[in-house]
């Protein structure tokens, strides 16, 4: 690549900011020649965080961190600087952030008695150990497109360890085999300690705050062009010499039509679909609304890529076809009184910041809710919290309210949470819950078989890549900013040519102690 080859990224999520990062740092591409497009007026992509304590805040979700993997995303953070402590970057501060605010739950699982569960055994019965064994052990071509209930029994979806891996990492029996065996893993490490989430890292805020806007930061500094409200309808391509190459990317700019030219030895990167994509927001009277991938374009460069090159482009449809079995919804609660947080700390013995998610095992909707150290917002007042919640069932109707999640407004979540913990209504006084709903949020955990995810470079192509949470790296695992990162990581190198090696994946189920804390923790 020369000083003129400019680059095109469509999509400003993480993994399109993470690219436009490594070209500059190890590419040598001048910022000046990099423009992120991008359909919405926020970047950030599913690592998202809004709001306001009159309004009130909102996160769709929030991804899991570690700091004992996740090799690529550190890499990166290593050189942005942090926006909070000068001198320090995102990386340092966050090792500094937990240092002081260690995890150590001490409610992870919470009965219908409102008491806390024992989780110091993993539940298992011989038959769970065997079929836990045999299922890490098999190799993904044999897997296929199976589902986790074709290698494991009913029983074993009743035991301490299902529920706390379940909504630790958002699996649904059905979902793929494959996801599931890659993380055991990946996070071997938090097997033998998921029931305290000590191997959980947190940012100083919401990771919109902490990762996105430091990046955003540096790389406008850097000369990165970010172009907003501009959704990339059409990708022209034609074949040379044997490659594929994108040749034009057809705009909606502010209701013009405008159409980019993509000359000789300029790249473009796709992020391919979206989690979050059609996700919709409700409010305290109000239940989110209904959308689907046509109510947006997430899917749509994706499907007419697909459409076009069946054989190196994947097969969107494997992954949002069925939206009952990829959705769940979330709620962000803004408070302006302590008494909740108080309680809470009381209940569960944890300072806000250091329990992690507390789920409530016996809800219809299996929900679970996480109190982040606070501030959690970066223009939060100190006289106001907010806190987290999920549930993996939405369309189970409630314990305390008589009609599923999915149809509820803020008030009528916030009753349904009070029923399980059993706290006076008071405590919810002036209290916003905004719900959210996420019809694709776990697509990337169906099954799926071999070729229905593309690799972040296609065979045959040229000048084109994908980045997202939709492309295939082997052994790695979806659902984490650490694979958007490495598949940017990935995409990049190989398309400049940089003579420089991508971090491994660090082999924690290789290592010896690792084994035999994981197998000591499954026969307790």
């Amino acid at each position: 690549m020369n000083n003129n080859t400019k680059a095109y990224l469509i999509g400003a999520g993480i993994g399109s900011l993470a690219a436009a990062a490594f070209m500059i740092r190890d590419g040598k591409i001048k910022g000046d020649n990099i423009s992120i497009l991008e359909a919405n007026s926020l970047i950030g992509g599913s690592l998202d965080g809004a709001g306001n304590p009159e309004k009130g805040y909102s996160l769709r979700g929030g991804r899991m961190l570690t700091t004992d993997n996740y090799e690529c995303t550190w890499d990166l953070y290593k050189s942005i600087p942090s926006l909070h402590n000068p001198g320090k970057s995102v990386f340092e501060e966050t090792i500094d952030f937990n240092e002081l605010h260690k995890s150590n739950s001490k409610a992870r699982l919470v009965d219908k008695r409102r008491a806390k569960v024992p989780v110091s055994s993993m539940g298992f019965s011989m038959q769970d150990r065997m079929e836990l064994l045999k299922l890490s052990q098999a190799d993904e071509a044999e897997m296929g497109n199976s589902t986790i209930t074709d290698w494991l029994s009913p029983a074993f979806f009743e035991t301490e360890f299902w529920y706390m891996w379940a909504t630790t990492f958002a699996f649904q029996p059905w979902h793929s085999a494959v996801e599931f065996k890659r993380y055991l893993h990946r996070f071997m490490m938090e097997f033998s300690r998921i029931e305290t989430l000590a191997g959980v890292k947190r940012t100083i805020y919401n990771q919109y705050d902490s990762l996105v806007l430091p990046l955003q930061t540096w790389l406008k500094q850097n000369g990165v062009h970010f172009i907003m409200d501009c959704q990339v309808q059409r990708l022209t391509h034609t074949e040379r010499d044997g490659q594929f190459m994108v040749t034009n990317l057809h705009c909606l700019r502010g209701g013009a039509e405008e159409v980019i030219t993509i000359n000789d030895g300029d790249l473009v990167f796709l992020q391919n679909a979206s989690m979050t994509d059609a996700s919709s927001l409700g409010s305290m009277s109000s239940a989110p609304e209904k959308r689907n991938k046509l109510d947006t374009g997430g899917w749509k460069l994706w499907e007419q890529l697909a459409a076009d090159r069946p054989d190196i482009m994947g097969k969107p449809e494997a992954f949002n076809s069925c939206i009952a079995q990829s959705y769940w919804a979330s709620f962000t609660v803004t408070l302006k009184d302590p008494r909740f947080f108080n309680l809470m700390q009381k209940f569960s013995g944890n300072e806000a910041g250091t329990g992690g998610l507390v789920t409530f095992k016996d809800s219809n909707w299996l929900m679970s809710i996480v109190l982040a150290h606070q501030p959690h917002f970066i223009n939060q007042p100190a006289d106001v919290q907010v806190f987290w919640g999920y549930a993996l069932f939405p369309d189970r109707i409630g314990n305390y309210v008589a009609k599923p999640m999915s149809e509820c407004s803020g008030t009528e979540i916030l009753e349904e949470l009070l029923g399980h913990l059993r706290f006076d209504t008071e405590v919810f006084e002036n209290a916003n819950c905004i719900p959210c709903r996420m019809p694709y949020i776990t697509s990337m955990f169906m099954p799926r078989s071999a070729g229905d995810r593309p690799l972040p470079i296609p065979p045959g192509t040229k000048n084109f890549a994908f980045i997202s949470q939709f492309v295939e790296v082997a052994d790695d695992v979806v659902f984490t900013v650490e694979y958007s990162v490495r598949a940017a990581q990935m995409a990049v190198y190989q398309l400049l040519g940089i003579d420089r090696q991508v971090p491994p994946i660090t082999a924690h189920d290789k290592i010896l102690g690792t084994k035999i804390d994981a197998l000591i923790k499954a026969f307790k």
